[in-house]
């Protein structure tokens, strides 16, 4: 690996700058205290993350609300965590100050967890239901949106990342299945308005031409009436709607668009491509050219899924080792147009210093993620989240979950 290669080169985002093309994805891991703020496990994985070398890192999922929220320790953004997320931020940035601290902002929706908060939904879906949303709930949930975008920018993030993928309400709004006669469903431009409007008002209140607003979304989710899907109840996939909604939030100010597909509590696979079938890291390829040849050059298109490639131990066939790793693929992809950067996620779990070591000309010491997928245990148990394989603390408190559970279940038997 050489400091030349596409993915050491800078590039700028908005106004700013990341020194390189390796970005850190979100990856919520359960962790906050009881007040939504961050905890000695979070400020540890993401004083890592900052050591990494990494030019971005996106905040894990962090909601703006509490009464509707998917995880029981989540990270919160409200008046009362300014302080604590002021110093957080401060923290990190003392260990490095080029990396640019992008947030991405929450609200579950449909997909909230019933046990501890209030499940609400756009229309609803199979399997999942909730409170019917009205017009004045999404008023509601659009200020929560806005004033959270403002405490980012109050306690020195770079950036935020309005997150319209994998499930969460903005993907229950703008995906056709919305199909309900009301102000933010049925037409495109209805089910496009939240999205729309947060942004609008974001960039008045916030009125700072450095503050980095960008969003990540589902391309295609993967199920009838999905993201990406020709109709309400159509599982044929049309990515039309998805690279309109790109350029929609491009034209209201977004500097970068995260290329993701699927929804992890329906399509997981497709989110993050399974290690015995990989080969939907094609498809997020396939999504990452087309959002790029939509938007204009000056956005960022940023690429994920890497992880399940590795250093080449992965079961796609037809290729060489060489030619089938995380690197080979990110440079290619780089290079060709593709995308501008890579975003790692269970990578990030595993080890997220692939930069600083390949500079160093430590590749054999990269601790390379296996996507066996067990940090997607974690987080489904609502346990803290780490990689169970390359940290002994994580690999025990696994085994202690899944002992108390086997002797739970013969209790009962």
């Amino acid at each position: 690996m050489h400091e030349k290669d596409p993915l050491f080169q800078p590039i700028k985002i908005g106004t700013r700058t990341s020194p390189n093309r390796f970005a850190i994805n979100a990856m919520e891991c359960c962790d906050s205290d009881e007040k939504g703020n961050p905890g000695p496990k979070t400020y540890r994985r993401y004083a890592n993350h900052f050591e990494s070398g990494c030019g971005v890192i996106v905040l894990e999922a962090i909601t703006v609300g509490y009464e509707s929220r998917g995880r029981l320790n989540q990270l919160s953004i409200m008046p009362h965590n300014l302080k604590p997320l002021e110093k957080f931020t401060a923290e990190m940035k003392s260990i490095n100050k080029d990396a640019l601290f992008l947030w991405q902002l929450t609200h579950s929706g449909e997909i909230s967890h019933p046990d501890f908060s209030k499940r609400v939904t756009v229309k609803p879906l199979p399997g999942f239901g909730g409170e019917l949303l009205q017009e004045d709930d999404i008023k509601k949930i659009q200020d929560q949106f806005v004033l959270s975008a403002k405490i980012a920018h109050d306690a020195g993030a770079d950036g935020v990342d309005f997150k319209v993928c994998h499930g969460y309400l903005g993907s229950q709004l703008t995906r056709p299945y919305n199909d309900r006669k009301w102000k933010y469903g049925g037409s495109f431009e209805n089910r496009t308005r939240f999205a729309y409007e947060c942004y609008e008002r974001i960039m008045k209140e916030i009125n700072d031409p450095d503050f980095i607003v960008g969003s990540k979304v589902s391309i295609w989710e993967g199920f009838p009436g999905g993201q990406g899907s020709a109709g309400p109840d159509s599982p044929i996939m049309d990515i039309s709607e998805s690279l309109e909604l790109c350029k929609g939030l491009e034209a209201r100010g977004a500097k970068f668009i995260i290329v993701s597909a699927g929804s992890p509590s329906i399509t997981l696979a497709l989110s993050q491509p399974d290690r015995n079938i990989p080969r939907d890291v094609y498809t997020h390829f396939t999504f990452q050219k087309a959002v790029n040849d939509a938007v204009k050059p000056e956005t960022a298109v940023i690429g994920s899924a890497y992880s399940v490639l590795n250093n080449g131990n992965n079961k796609l066939v037809t290729r060489n080792k060489e030619e089938n790793t995380l690197v080979y693929w990110g440079n290619r992809n780089v290079r060709e147009g593709v995308c501008d950067m890579i975003a790692i996620g269970r990578q990030s779990l595993a080890d997220s210093h692939i930069p600083r070591k390949l500079l160093e000309g430590k590749e054999d010491e990269i601790k390379w993620c296996t996507a066996c997928d067990n940090c997607i245990e974690f987080l489904i148990r609502q346990k803290n989240v780490g990689c169970a394989t390359r940290d002994k603390e994580y690999t025990l408190a696994l085994k202690a979950i899944r002992e108390a559970e086997g002797a739970l279940k013969a209790k009962r038997t």
